[in-house]
C-alpha cells in the first residue's frame, strides 16, 4: 500500500497538461488547454485541462478528474498503477 504523504506529494507534484500532454495532443486556450476528446469521436473540441486547478474535464463523455484518473481512464490503469507511472515520471520515491 502507497502512504497517503506520498500519494498527496504524486498527486501535488504531477502536471495534468504534461500527463495528458503524453497523450493527447493539446492546444492552449487561454489559461487552459483543450483537444478533441480521447475517450469519443468528434470533431469539435470538448476536452478541456486545467493547470490551475489540476483538472482535467471531457464534456463529450462526461469524464474527469486528475492526473492518476486520466491515466484509469486513458490507459486503463488501475489506480496504484496509475501512482506508480506518476512517480516515475516525476521521479518520486
Amino acid at each position: 500500500m502507497i502512504p497517503k504523504a506520498i500519494v498527496d506529494k504524486i498527486l501535488e507534484t504531477a502536471q495534468i497538461e504534461e500527463v495528458v500532454g503524453d497523450f493527447v495532443a493539446l492546444k492552449r486556450a487561454g489559461t487552459s488547454y483543450k483537444a478533441n476528446s480521447p475517450f469519443t469521436d468528434e470533431r469539435t473540441p470538448s476536452f478541456y485541462v486545467a493547470p490551475a486547478k489540476n483538472i482535467f474535464k471531457d464534456f463529450s463523455s462526461g469524464k474527469g478528474g486528475n492526473a492518476a484518473t486520466f491515466l484509469m481512464e486513458h490507459e486503463q490503469m488501475s489506480y496504484p498503477q496509475a501512482l506508480r507511472w506518476l512517480a516515475e515520471k516525476y521521479n518520486i520515491e
